[in-house]
């Protein structure tokens, strides 16, 4: 079958920091064409709607993949989705993903019917049999593992036996080095490892893959980087380097062979202190870039966020990392609760600290054990909402003013990297992208203001349900779209719940038995 597979357009507010390569639709496309189907990939962080609709008509694939990572990219999805079935009625369209897997059945209901079924859980081992199923037999999709339409539900997701069987299809994607996160530009992705031993509660990374942790084999994770022409490597891993001997091996291996890059990775605080040895081994190897998530400054708050970290190695992590001389960025979460004095602590302290600091706000995903405790609370169930940058529970303050104190402190945490001696250095660093012909970097220095608006935040709650964007009209000349991008409350009595969410939960932590 002749596949497309689509990565969806950059979330507003992350887009200036970042712009990732999509290395799950990669490994995904690497899987099916393995299997003999003719794959492409277009994503579209780097092109437009009209690159998209150019290949839809001038190729016409059988089947069409998107990737919905983000709840906040579903309507773009859902708008591309429509528009297609309408050009080419019997294309077969699915939808999977992170955030895809939790909210199968609203999906397919808000869908209409121009998207055949949700693919819960890893893609690799179930994409090549949900192909051949879409080929021959299409009332039979809901017998392949992990795959969800409106006749019902199949077997639980497969997991990939080994991380040493995956290698992503990197010469699939073009715009290559349109991929950047912070100075890191251009960059590309990869992973070591897959899950998440914690049980934080705003993270659904570990009810997505059933608490399971695998890790790839050293040999196998090098060849990859060897292959990796791009000199930034992003570690996708949720936590780098859990397993000390893991992350040693791979290093040894990269230093026998020469490999030069610069990495930027992501880790606990814990783990940071515990495995100091393998951390100072790859600061020689390139590691310029981490990052910490501290989430909260007081005890109180790791806590209700259930982060199984004290206050005090955070704090310690953050000295042992300036003293290997990485850049280091931190996230805090804003409460919806906070009142001005706390915003006003937040930018106090965040103030003191040399740390780049990111504040994201409190947000229940499905998936997460938030959704399953606050998300009879929420004051929006619009899917555009739900992107970390917008308050989706009430707030303790007017709403007006607490993206008032958001943007504030954002704005501050920005401007103080941007003092007479950083200027000089991003100066340096932007004539240094420039002459490679990079614009990623020099583009993200000017566009903080542009994005980060309190009067944009606001506006972004009143937008009509409908979703505007450049597509050609359906077969009928329009496509209806009332209350087509609303969450939906279900659930028991007492507690609106995703029952599809609470379902997938139990399935994955089965499965990882």
């Amino acid at each position: 079958m002749k596949l497309l597979a689509v990565h969806p357009g950059c979330l507003m507010y992350s887009k200036i920091y970042l712009r990732l390569e999509p290395l799950g639709l990669e490994l995904v496309a690497a899987a099916a064409r393995r299997d003999g189907h003719d794959v492409r990939i277009i994503d579209l962080q780097a092109d437009r709607h009209a690159d998209y609709f150019k290949i839809v008509d001038g190729w016409q694939p059988d089947a069409i993949a998107f990737s919905c990572n983000y709840l906040a990219n579903l309507p773009e999805i859902l708008d591309l989705a429509a528009a297609t079935k309408a050009k080419l009625p019997s294309c077969f369209i699915f939808v999977g993903g992170h955030s895809a897997s939790f909210i199968a059945q609203e999906i397919l209901e808000h869908s209409q019917g121009s998207i055949d079924c949700v693919l819960k859980g890893e893609g690799e081992p179930s994409i090549s049999p949900l192909l051949e199923a879409a080929r021959h037999d299409r009332k039979s999709l809901h017998l392949v593992p992990g795959v969800q339409t409106l006749d019902g539900q199949g077997p639980r997701p497969l997991f990939v036996n080994s991380l040493d069987d995956l290698m992503p299809a990197r010469d699939l994607v073009r715009n290559r080095r349109r991929y950047f996160i912070g100075v890191l530009d251009p960059c590309a992705s990869i992973e070591f490892s897959r899950g998440c031993p914690w049980d934080c509660v705003f993270c659904s990374a570990w009810t997505f893959y059933g608490r399971s942790y695998r890790t790839k084999s050293p040999e196998v994770a090098v060849e990859e980087i060897a292959r990796i022409r791009e000199p930034g490597v992003f570690l996708l891993d949720d936590v780098a380097f859990i397993q000390v001997d893991h992350g040693m091996r791979i290093g040894e291996l990269i230093a026998q062979k020469g490999i030069r890059k610069k990495y930027y990775l992501e880790t606990r605080g814990d783990i940071l202190l515990r495995n100091k040895e393998v951390f100072k081994f790859w600061r020689k190897l390139g590691l310029e870039y981490m990052f910490l998530g501290i989430e909260a400054i007081d005890e109180e708050g790791l806590q209700r966020f259930r982060k199984r970290v004290t206050l005090s190695q955070n704090f310690e992590a953050l000295e042992f990392a300036r003293s290997l001389g990485v850049s280091v960025a931190i996230n805090i979460i804003a409460d919806p609760s906070w009142d001005r004095e706390r915003f006003r602590v937040i930018r106090e302290w965040c103030m003191e600290i040399p740390e780049i600091v990111n504040i994201s706000v409190n947000t229940p995903y499905p998936g997460t054990e938030s959704w399953l405790t606050e998300s009879r609370k929420l004051a929006t169930r619009d899917y555009r909402l739900f992107d970390i940058q917008h308050a989706v529970l009430p707030t303790k303050l007017p709403l007006e003013e607490f993206y008032r104190e958001l943007v504030d402190t954002q704005r501050v945490l920005s401007l103080k990297h941007l003092g007479l001696a950083a200027l000089r250095e991003a100066a340096g660093l932007a004539i240094d992208r420039l002459i490679h012909g990079q614009t990623n970097f020099v583009n993200m220095l000017w566009k903080f203001n542009s994005v980060y608006n309190p009067n944009l935040q606001i506006d972004d709650h009143r937008q009509p349900v409908k979703y505007e964007i450049s597509l050609p009209p359906d077969q009928h000349g329009k496509v209806d779209r009332q209350s087509l991008y609303i969450h939906t409350a279900k659930g028991r009595r007492g507690r609106q719940i995703d029952s599809s969410t609470e379902a997938f939960v139990e399935s994955t932590r089965m499965g990882a038995d």
